[in-house]
Protein backbone atom coordinates (compact mmCIF):
# COMPACT_ATOMS: atom_id res chain seq x y z
CA UNK A 1 0.00 0.00 0.00
CA UNK A 2 1.46 3.39 -1.01
CA UNK A 3 1.70 6.44 1.25
CA UNK A 4 -1.45 8.13 -0.09
CA UNK A 5 -3.52 4.97 0.33
CA UNK A 6 -2.27 4.68 3.91
CA UNK A 7 -3.39 8.24 4.62
CA UNK A 8 -6.80 7.53 3.10
CA UNK A 9 -7.13 4.40 5.24
CA UNK A 10 -6.18 6.32 8.38
CA UNK A 11 -8.69 9.05 7.55
CA UNK A 12 -11.58 6.63 7.14
CA UNK A 13 -10.53 4.68 10.23
CA UNK A 14 -10.67 7.94 12.20
CA UNK A 15 -14.22 8.81 11.10
CA UNK A 16 -15.62 5.25 11.21
CA UNK A 17 -17.04 5.45 14.78
CA UNK A 18 -19.19 8.46 13.81
CA UNK A 19 -19.87 7.39 10.22
CA UNK A 20 -23.18 5.60 10.76
CA UNK A 21 -24.70 8.50 12.69
CA UNK A 22 -23.26 11.07 10.26
CA UNK A 23 -24.66 9.23 7.27
CA UNK A 24 -28.10 9.09 8.91
CA UNK A 25 -27.95 12.84 9.42
CA UNK A 26 -27.36 13.25 5.65
CA UNK A 27 -29.84 10.52 4.71
CA UNK A 28 -31.59 12.58 2.02
CA UNK A 29 -28.42 12.73 -0.07
CA UNK A 30 -27.25 9.16 0.52
CA UNK A 31 -30.69 7.65 0.04
CA UNK A 32 -30.90 9.34 -3.34
CA UNK A 33 -27.72 7.59 -4.50
CA UNK A 34 -28.95 4.26 -3.18
CA UNK A 35 -32.38 4.66 -4.75
CA UNK A 36 -30.91 5.47 -8.15
CA UNK A 37 -28.54 2.49 -8.19
CA UNK A 38 -31.30 0.19 -6.95
CA UNK A 39 -33.55 1.18 -9.87
CA UNK A 40 -31.29 -0.76 -12.23
CA UNK A 41 -30.75 -3.87 -10.10
CA UNK A 42 -32.61 -7.15 -9.91
CA UNK A 43 -33.22 -9.59 -7.09
CA UNK A 44 -31.05 -12.32 -8.61
CA UNK A 45 -28.02 -10.16 -9.48
CA UNK A 46 -24.71 -10.72 -7.73
CA UNK A 47 -23.51 -7.30 -6.57
CA UNK A 48 -20.08 -6.08 -5.48
CA UNK A 49 -19.58 -2.62 -3.97
CA UNK A 50 -15.99 -1.37 -3.93
CA UNK A 51 -15.44 1.24 -1.24
CA UNK A 52 -18.56 0.15 0.64
CA UNK A 53 -17.85 2.14 3.82
CA UNK A 54 -20.33 1.14 6.51
CA UNK A 55 -22.44 -0.85 4.06
CA UNK A 56 -25.72 1.07 3.82
CA UNK A 57 -25.90 1.26 0.02
CA UNK A 58 -25.10 -2.42 -0.45
CA UNK A 59 -27.63 -3.45 2.19
CA UNK A 60 -30.44 -1.42 0.64
CA UNK A 61 -30.15 -2.37 -3.04
CA UNK A 62 -31.62 -5.46 -4.63
CA UNK A 63 -29.39 -8.46 -5.19
CA UNK A 64 -28.81 -12.10 -4.38
CA UNK A 65 -25.14 -12.51 -3.49
CA UNK A 66 -23.85 -9.17 -2.19
CA UNK A 67 -20.25 -8.41 -1.22
CA UNK A 68 -18.65 -5.18 -0.04
CA UNK A 69 -14.94 -4.31 0.25
CA UNK A 70 -13.24 -1.28 1.77
CA UNK A 71 -9.68 -0.22 2.60
CA UNK A 72 -10.64 0.77 6.16
CA UNK A 73 -10.80 -2.06 8.74
CA UNK A 74 -12.85 0.09 11.09
CA UNK A 75 -15.39 0.91 8.40
CA UNK A 76 -15.75 -2.80 7.71
CA UNK A 77 -16.22 -3.46 11.43
CA UNK A 78 -19.13 -1.00 11.46
CA UNK A 79 -20.59 -2.56 8.30
CA UNK A 80 -20.47 -6.04 9.84
CA UNK A 81 -22.17 -4.81 13.02
CA UNK A 82 -24.99 -3.21 11.04
CA UNK A 83 -25.48 -5.94 8.47
CA UNK A 84 -24.21 -9.29 9.79
CA UNK A 85 -25.90 -11.26 7.01
CA UNK A 86 -23.80 -9.61 4.28
CA UNK A 87 -20.20 -10.32 3.39
CA UNK A 88 -17.72 -7.50 3.98
CA UNK A 89 -13.95 -7.73 3.48
CA UNK A 90 -11.03 -5.39 4.21
CA UNK A 91 -9.36 -4.92 0.85
CA UNK A 92 -7.53 -2.29 -1.20
CA UNK A 93 -9.48 -1.46 -4.39
CA UNK A 94 -6.17 -1.50 -6.26
CA UNK A 95 -5.19 -4.96 -4.99
CA UNK A 96 -8.37 -7.05 -5.08
CA UNK A 97 -8.05 -10.69 -3.99
CA UNK A 98 -11.69 -11.74 -4.37
CA UNK A 99 -12.62 -14.65 -6.62
CA UNK A 100 -15.78 -15.25 -8.63
CA UNK A 101 -17.76 -13.10 -11.06
CA UNK A 102 -20.35 -10.42 -10.39
CA UNK A 103 -23.30 -9.17 -12.43
CA UNK A 104 -23.00 -5.60 -11.13
CA UNK A 105 -20.02 -3.75 -9.64
CA UNK A 106 -20.68 -0.40 -7.96
CA UNK A 107 -18.04 2.27 -7.33
CA UNK A 108 -20.01 4.89 -5.41
CA UNK A 109 -18.05 8.08 -4.67
CA UNK A 110 -14.84 6.02 -4.74
CA UNK A 111 -12.81 7.18 -7.75
CA UNK A 112 -11.85 10.46 -6.06
CA UNK A 113 -9.92 8.56 -3.36
CA UNK A 114 -7.99 6.16 -5.60
CA UNK A 115 -4.26 6.57 -6.12
CA UNK A 116 -4.44 4.80 -9.50
CA UNK A 117 -7.95 4.60 -10.96
CA UNK A 118 -6.83 2.64 -14.00
CA UNK A 119 -5.19 0.00 -11.80
CA UNK A 120 -8.42 -0.42 -9.86
CA UNK A 121 -10.45 -0.80 -13.05
CA UNK A 122 -8.00 -3.40 -14.34
CA UNK A 123 -8.31 -5.30 -11.05
CA UNK A 124 -12.08 -5.31 -11.46
CA UNK A 125 -11.82 -7.06 -14.82
CA UNK A 126 -11.01 -10.40 -13.19
CA UNK A 127 -14.38 -10.17 -11.41
CA UNK A 128 -16.32 -9.50 -14.63
CA UNK A 129 -18.10 -11.79 -17.03
CA UNK A 130 -18.96 -10.50 -20.53
CA UNK A 131 -22.28 -9.03 -19.37
CA UNK A 132 -21.17 -7.45 -16.08
CA UNK A 133 -22.30 -3.86 -15.58
CA UNK A 134 -20.22 -1.20 -13.84
CA UNK A 135 -21.94 1.73 -12.09
CA UNK A 136 -19.68 4.67 -11.19
CA UNK A 137 -21.01 7.57 -9.12
CA UNK A 138 -19.07 10.76 -8.41
CA UNK A 139 -19.83 14.37 -7.67
CA UNK A 140 -19.90 17.07 -10.33
CA UNK A 141 -16.67 19.04 -9.91
CA UNK A 142 -18.55 22.30 -10.53
CA UNK A 143 -19.73 21.81 -6.95
CA UNK A 144 -16.21 21.88 -5.49
CA UNK A 145 -16.39 25.52 -4.25
CA UNK A 146 -19.77 24.86 -2.59
CA UNK A 147 -18.49 21.66 -0.99
CA UNK A 148 -15.46 23.47 0.46
CA UNK A 149 -17.74 26.25 1.71
CA UNK A 150 -20.03 23.70 3.39
CA UNK A 151 -16.98 22.14 5.08
CA UNK A 152 -15.76 25.52 6.36
CA UNK A 153 -19.24 26.24 7.77
CA UNK A 154 -19.47 22.87 9.45
CA UNK A 155 -22.34 21.70 7.24
CA UNK A 156 -20.21 18.88 5.85
CA UNK A 157 -17.44 16.86 7.44
CA UNK A 158 -14.00 17.97 6.26
CA UNK A 159 -12.09 15.50 4.13
CA UNK A 160 -8.75 15.30 2.31
CA UNK A 161 -8.59 16.59 -1.23
CA UNK A 162 -9.89 14.14 -3.80
CA UNK A 163 -8.88 13.60 -7.43
CA UNK A 164 -9.98 16.37 -9.78
CA UNK A 165 -12.22 14.40 -12.12
CA UNK A 166 -14.70 15.67 -14.67
CA UNK A 167 -17.18 13.29 -16.24
CA UNK A 168 -15.07 13.25 -19.39
CA UNK A 169 -12.03 12.26 -17.31
CA UNK A 170 -13.85 9.28 -15.79
CA UNK A 171 -15.20 8.15 -19.17
CA UNK A 172 -11.73 8.46 -20.70
CA UNK A 173 -10.11 6.38 -17.93
CA UNK A 174 -12.81 3.72 -18.32
CA UNK A 175 -12.12 3.54 -22.05
CA UNK A 176 -8.35 3.36 -21.46
CA UNK A 177 -9.02 0.46 -19.08
CA UNK A 178 -10.98 -1.48 -21.74
CA UNK A 179 -14.51 -0.61 -20.70
CA UNK A 180 -17.40 0.36 -22.95
CA UNK A 181 -19.25 3.41 -21.57
CA UNK A 182 -22.81 3.36 -22.86
CA UNK A 183 -24.76 5.84 -20.75
CA UNK A 184 -24.23 8.70 -18.30
CA UNK A 185 -26.38 11.30 -16.59
CA UNK A 186 -26.64 13.70 -13.65
CA UNK A 187 -29.26 14.47 -11.01
CA UNK A 188 -29.82 16.38 -7.73
CA UNK A 189 -29.64 20.16 -7.52
CA UNK A 190 -30.32 20.42 -3.78
CA UNK A 191 -28.52 17.80 -1.61
CA UNK A 192 -30.73 18.29 1.44
CA UNK A 193 -34.46 18.22 2.00
CA UNK A 194 -36.45 21.43 1.72
CA UNK A 195 -40.04 20.12 1.69
CA UNK A 196 -41.59 20.54 -1.74
CA UNK A 197 -38.72 22.56 -3.18
CA UNK A 198 -36.12 19.77 -3.13
CA UNK A 199 -38.65 17.41 -4.68
CA UNK A 200 -39.32 19.81 -7.56
CA UNK A 201 -35.68 20.64 -8.20
CA UNK A 202 -34.27 17.13 -7.83
CA UNK A 203 -37.04 15.03 -9.33
CA UNK A 204 -37.74 17.26 -12.33
CA UNK A 205 -35.48 20.24 -12.98
CA UNK A 206 -32.21 18.35 -12.44
CA UNK A 207 -33.08 16.09 -15.37
CA UNK A 208 -34.01 18.85 -17.81
CA UNK A 209 -31.31 19.78 -20.38
CA UNK A 210 -29.36 22.80 -19.13
CA UNK A 211 -30.23 22.27 -15.48
CA UNK A 212 -28.80 18.74 -15.59
CA UNK A 213 -25.30 20.07 -16.29
CA UNK A 214 -25.40 21.79 -12.90
CA UNK A 215 -26.58 18.73 -10.95
CA UNK A 216 -24.43 17.32 -8.14
CA UNK A 217 -24.49 13.57 -8.72
CA UNK A 218 -22.94 11.98 -11.80
CA UNK A 219 -23.69 8.40 -12.87
CA UNK A 220 -21.66 6.56 -15.49
CA UNK A 221 -22.58 3.11 -16.78
CA UNK A 222 -20.01 0.84 -18.43
CA UNK A 223 -19.39 -2.76 -19.48
CA UNK A 224 -16.13 -4.67 -19.98
CA UNK A 225 -14.96 -4.65 -23.57
CA UNK A 226 -15.74 -8.07 -25.03
CA UNK A 227 -12.22 -8.24 -26.49
CA UNK A 228 -10.68 -8.81 -23.05
CA UNK A 229 -12.33 -12.26 -22.90
CA UNK A 230 -10.49 -15.05 -24.67
CA UNK A 231 -13.45 -17.32 -25.41
CA UNK A 232 -16.38 -16.21 -27.54
CA UNK A 233 -19.57 -18.15 -26.74
CA UNK A 234 -21.83 -19.49 -29.48
CA UNK A 235 -25.56 -19.14 -28.82
CA UNK A 236 -28.79 -20.75 -29.94
CA UNK A 237 -31.56 -18.46 -31.16
CA UNK A 238 -35.36 -18.46 -31.17
CA UNK A 239 -36.94 -16.33 -33.93
CA UNK A 240 -40.53 -15.47 -33.05
CA UNK A 241 -42.72 -14.55 -36.04
CA UNK A 242 -46.12 -13.06 -35.14
CA UNK A 243 -48.43 -13.58 -38.11
CA UNK A 244 -51.87 -12.08 -38.72
CA UNK A 245 -53.27 -12.23 -42.26
CA UNK A 246 -49.83 -13.05 -43.67
CA UNK A 247 -50.52 -16.30 -45.50
CA UNK A 248 -48.51 -15.27 -48.55
CA UNK A 249 -45.34 -14.61 -46.51
CA UNK A 250 -45.10 -17.71 -44.32
CA UNK A 251 -43.05 -19.93 -46.62
CA UNK A 252 -40.63 -17.14 -47.57
CA UNK A 253 -40.06 -16.39 -43.88
CA UNK A 254 -38.68 -19.92 -43.53
CA UNK A 255 -36.82 -20.14 -46.84
CA UNK A 256 -35.16 -16.72 -46.58
CA UNK A 257 -34.04 -17.05 -42.96
CA UNK A 258 -30.32 -18.03 -42.94
CA UNK A 259 -28.77 -20.52 -40.56
CA UNK A 260 -26.48 -18.98 -37.91
CA UNK A 261 -25.11 -19.58 -34.44
CA UNK A 262 -25.49 -22.88 -32.62
CA UNK A 263 -29.11 -23.51 -33.62
CA UNK A 264 -32.09 -21.57 -34.99
CA UNK A 265 -35.60 -22.26 -33.72
CA UNK A 266 -38.51 -20.70 -35.68
CA UNK A 267 -41.73 -19.98 -33.78
CA UNK A 268 -44.86 -18.87 -35.64
CA UNK A 269 -47.62 -17.36 -33.52
CA UNK A 270 -50.83 -16.84 -35.50
CA UNK A 271 -53.08 -14.01 -34.34
CA UNK A 272 -56.80 -14.13 -35.23
CA UNK A 273 -56.32 -14.03 -39.00
CA UNK A 274 -59.24 -13.71 -41.39
CA UNK A 275 -57.35 -15.45 -44.20
CA UNK A 276 -55.78 -18.93 -44.26
CA UNK A 277 -52.61 -17.95 -42.36
CA UNK A 278 -53.06 -20.68 -39.71
CA UNK A 279 -53.55 -23.38 -42.35
CA UNK A 280 -50.47 -22.16 -44.20
CA UNK A 281 -48.38 -22.20 -41.00
CA UNK A 282 -49.35 -25.82 -40.32
CA UNK A 283 -48.59 -26.71 -43.91
CA UNK A 284 -45.14 -25.12 -43.84
CA UNK A 285 -44.26 -26.74 -40.52
CA UNK A 286 -45.03 -30.18 -41.96
CA UNK A 287 -43.34 -29.43 -45.31
CA UNK A 288 -40.02 -28.37 -43.73
CA UNK A 289 -39.99 -30.44 -40.55
CA UNK A 290 -36.85 -32.32 -41.64
CA UNK A 291 -34.87 -29.17 -42.45
CA UNK A 292 -36.02 -26.60 -39.89
CA UNK A 293 -36.97 -26.60 -36.21
CA UNK A 294 -40.43 -24.99 -36.43
CA UNK A 295 -42.89 -24.54 -33.57
CA UNK A 296 -46.38 -23.14 -34.03
CA UNK A 297 -49.12 -21.71 -31.83
CA UNK A 298 -52.24 -19.57 -31.95
CA UNK A 299 -52.30 -16.62 -29.62
CA UNK A 300 -54.86 -16.45 -26.84
CA UNK A 301 -55.38 -12.69 -26.77
CA UNK A 302 -55.03 -9.88 -29.27
CA UNK A 303 -52.23 -7.68 -30.53
CA UNK A 304 -48.61 -8.21 -31.43
CA UNK A 305 -47.42 -7.90 -27.82
CA UNK A 306 -49.56 -10.86 -26.80
CA UNK A 307 -48.25 -12.90 -29.74
CA UNK A 308 -44.61 -12.11 -28.95
CA UNK A 309 -45.03 -13.04 -25.30
CA UNK A 310 -46.60 -16.36 -26.20
CA UNK A 311 -43.73 -17.08 -28.59
CA UNK A 312 -41.14 -16.15 -25.97
CA UNK A 313 -42.77 -18.53 -23.48
CA UNK A 314 -42.30 -21.34 -26.00
CA UNK A 315 -38.73 -20.37 -26.87
CA UNK A 316 -35.72 -22.46 -25.83
CA UNK A 317 -32.93 -20.43 -27.49
CA UNK A 318 -30.32 -18.41 -25.62
CA UNK A 319 -31.25 -15.36 -27.71
CA UNK A 320 -34.80 -14.18 -28.50
CA UNK A 321 -35.61 -12.36 -31.74
CA UNK A 322 -38.71 -10.96 -33.41
CA UNK A 323 -39.23 -11.08 -37.18
CA UNK A 324 -42.40 -9.47 -38.49
CA UNK A 325 -44.22 -11.80 -40.89
CA UNK A 326 -44.69 -9.00 -43.45
CA UNK A 327 -40.94 -9.43 -44.19
CA UNK A 328 -40.43 -5.68 -44.57
CA UNK A 329 -37.33 -6.35 -42.47
CA UNK A 330 -35.47 -8.83 -44.70
CA UNK A 331 -34.92 -12.23 -43.04
CA UNK A 332 -31.47 -12.21 -44.63
CA UNK A 333 -30.51 -9.40 -42.20
CA UNK A 334 -31.30 -11.42 -39.07
CA UNK A 335 -27.74 -12.83 -38.68
CA UNK A 336 -26.51 -9.23 -38.26
CA UNK A 337 -28.60 -9.00 -35.11
CA UNK A 338 -27.12 -12.24 -33.84
CA UNK A 339 -23.57 -11.01 -34.41
CA UNK A 340 -24.29 -7.71 -32.66
CA UNK A 341 -25.50 -9.33 -29.45
CA UNK A 342 -23.23 -12.40 -29.53
CA UNK A 343 -20.09 -10.27 -29.88
CA UNK A 344 -21.12 -7.91 -27.07
CA UNK A 345 -21.82 -4.84 -29.19
CA UNK A 346 -25.01 -4.45 -27.18
CA UNK A 347 -27.36 -6.33 -24.89
CA UNK A 348 -30.59 -5.17 -26.52
CA UNK A 349 -30.42 -4.81 -30.30
CA UNK A 350 -33.05 -2.56 -31.83
CA UNK A 351 -33.65 -2.51 -35.58
CA UNK A 352 -33.63 0.91 -37.25
CA UNK A 353 -35.48 1.51 -40.53
CA UNK A 354 -34.63 5.22 -40.59
CA UNK A 355 -31.04 5.11 -41.86
CA UNK A 356 -31.09 3.67 -45.38
CA UNK A 357 -33.38 5.02 -48.15
CA UNK A 358 -36.66 3.11 -48.22
CA UNK A 359 -38.49 1.56 -51.10
CA UNK A 360 -41.20 3.86 -52.43
CA UNK A 361 -44.17 2.46 -50.51
CA UNK A 362 -42.36 0.83 -47.59
CA UNK A 363 -43.51 3.48 -45.08
CA UNK A 364 -46.08 6.23 -45.45
CA UNK A 365 -44.99 9.84 -44.97
CA UNK A 366 -46.90 10.41 -41.73
CA UNK A 367 -45.47 7.18 -40.31
CA UNK A 368 -41.95 8.46 -41.07
CA UNK A 369 -42.64 11.79 -39.34
CA UNK A 370 -44.09 10.00 -36.34
CA UNK A 371 -41.14 7.65 -36.08
CA UNK A 372 -38.65 10.52 -36.26
CA UNK A 373 -40.43 12.45 -33.52
CA UNK A 374 -40.61 9.45 -31.23
CA UNK A 375 -37.00 8.52 -31.90
CA UNK A 376 -35.86 11.91 -30.57
CA UNK A 377 -38.33 11.81 -27.69
CA UNK A 378 -37.38 8.33 -26.54
CA UNK A 379 -33.63 8.85 -27.03
CA UNK A 380 -33.90 11.61 -24.43
CA UNK A 381 -35.81 9.32 -22.08
CA UNK A 382 -33.50 6.31 -22.51
CA UNK A 383 -30.28 8.38 -22.43
CA UNK A 384 -29.07 6.24 -25.33
CA UNK A 385 -29.66 6.79 -29.07
CA UNK A 386 -32.82 4.97 -30.16
CA UNK A 387 -33.58 6.07 -33.69
CA UNK A 388 -36.53 3.82 -34.51
CA UNK A 389 -38.65 2.71 -31.58
CA UNK A 390 -41.26 0.96 -33.71
CA UNK A 391 -39.11 -1.34 -35.82
CA UNK A 392 -40.49 -4.81 -35.23
CA UNK A 393 -37.13 -6.57 -34.99
CA UNK A 394 -35.72 -6.52 -31.47
CA UNK A 395 -33.22 -8.91 -29.88
CA UNK A 396 -32.51 -9.77 -26.24
CA UNK A 397 -30.93 -12.62 -24.26
CA UNK A 398 -33.56 -15.00 -22.90
CA UNK A 399 -32.35 -14.72 -19.29
CA UNK A 400 -32.60 -10.92 -19.54
CA UNK A 401 -36.14 -11.31 -20.86
CA UNK A 402 -37.03 -13.47 -17.85
CA UNK A 403 -35.85 -10.63 -15.59
CA UNK A 404 -37.67 -8.09 -17.76
CA UNK A 405 -40.87 -10.08 -17.38
CA UNK A 406 -40.57 -10.13 -13.60
CA UNK A 407 -40.03 -6.33 -13.68
CA UNK A 408 -43.15 -5.81 -15.81
CA UNK A 409 -45.23 -4.95 -12.76
CA UNK A 410 -43.17 -1.75 -12.42
CA UNK A 411 -44.40 -0.40 -15.76
CA UNK A 412 -47.67 -2.29 -16.01
CA UNK A 413 -49.26 -3.98 -19.01
CA UNK A 414 -49.67 -0.90 -21.17
CA UNK A 415 -48.24 -1.67 -24.62
CA UNK A 416 -50.33 -3.33 -27.37
CA UNK A 417 -47.33 -3.43 -29.73
CA UNK A 418 -44.73 -4.99 -27.43
CA UNK A 419 -41.94 -2.69 -28.64
CA UNK A 420 -42.03 -0.36 -25.67
CA UNK A 421 -42.58 -3.09 -23.16
CA UNK A 422 -39.21 -4.47 -24.28
CA UNK A 423 -37.46 -1.09 -24.57
CA UNK A 424 -38.63 0.12 -21.16
CA UNK A 425 -37.70 -3.20 -19.60
CA UNK A 426 -34.25 -3.16 -21.21
CA UNK A 427 -33.60 0.32 -19.80
CA UNK A 428 -34.58 -0.71 -16.29
CA UNK A 429 -32.31 -3.77 -16.52
CA UNK A 430 -29.49 -1.36 -17.37
CA UNK A 431 -28.83 -3.06 -20.71
CA UNK A 432 -26.84 -1.39 -23.44
CA UNK A 433 -29.35 -0.58 -26.18
CA UNK A 434 -27.90 -0.28 -29.67
CA UNK A 435 -29.54 0.44 -33.03
CA UNK A 436 -28.82 -1.81 -35.99
CA UNK A 437 -29.70 -0.25 -39.38
CA UNK A 438 -31.73 -2.42 -41.75
CA UNK A 439 -33.10 -1.86 -45.24
CA UNK A 440 -36.86 -1.56 -44.85
CA UNK A 441 -38.69 -3.03 -47.81
CA UNK A 442 -42.15 -2.68 -49.28
CA UNK A 443 -44.44 -5.54 -48.27
CA UNK A 444 -45.31 -7.94 -51.10
CA UNK A 445 -48.45 -9.43 -49.55
CA UNK A 446 -51.31 -8.05 -47.46
CA UNK A 447 -51.91 -4.69 -45.81
CA UNK A 448 -50.40 -3.00 -42.78
CA UNK A 449 -52.05 -3.64 -39.41
CA UNK A 450 -51.00 -0.21 -38.07
CA UNK A 451 -53.49 2.67 -37.73
CA UNK A 452 -51.42 5.86 -37.98
CA UNK A 453 -53.58 8.18 -35.90
CA UNK A 454 -55.00 5.78 -33.32
CA UNK A 455 -51.65 4.14 -32.66
CA UNK A 456 -49.83 7.48 -32.81
CA UNK A 457 -51.91 8.69 -29.88
CA UNK A 458 -51.13 5.49 -28.01
CA UNK A 459 -47.41 6.08 -28.57
CA UNK A 460 -47.68 9.66 -27.33
CA UNK A 461 -49.41 8.41 -24.21
CA UNK A 462 -46.68 5.81 -23.69
CA UNK A 463 -43.95 8.44 -24.08
CA UNK A 464 -45.57 10.57 -21.40
CA UNK A 465 -45.93 7.47 -19.26
CA UNK A 466 -42.23 6.65 -19.80
CA UNK A 467 -41.21 10.14 -18.66
CA UNK A 468 -42.87 9.44 -15.33
CA UNK A 469 -41.55 5.90 -14.95
CA UNK A 470 -38.03 6.42 -16.33
CA UNK A 471 -37.03 10.07 -16.38
CA UNK A 472 -38.91 11.56 -13.43
CA UNK A 473 -39.50 8.50 -11.24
Amino acid sequence: MDARSQKIQQYFDSIAPQRVAYRKSKAYYWNSLTRYCDYFLHDDYSVLEIGCGTGELLANVKGGRKVGIDISPKMIDEARKQFPDLRFEVMDAEEITLTGKFDVIILSNLVGWLTDIEKCLCEIQKLCHPRTRIIVTYYNYLWEPLIKLAESLGLKKKSPNQNWLTRSDIINILKLSDYDVYRHNRNMLIPFNIPGISYLFNRFLSKVPGFSSLALNQFIFARPDIRIFKERPVYSTSVVIPARNESGNIENAVLRLPDFGKHVEIIFVEGNSTDDTWDKIQEIQEKYKDKHDIKIARQDGKGKADAVRKGYEMATGDILMILDADLTVPPEDIPKFYEAIATGKGEFINGSRLVYPMEKNAMRFLNILGNKFFSMAFSWVFEQPVKDTLCGTKVIFRDDYVRLKSNRKFFGDFDPFGDFDLLFGAYKLNLKIIDLPIRYQERTYGDTNISRFKHGLILLRMWLYAIGKIKFW
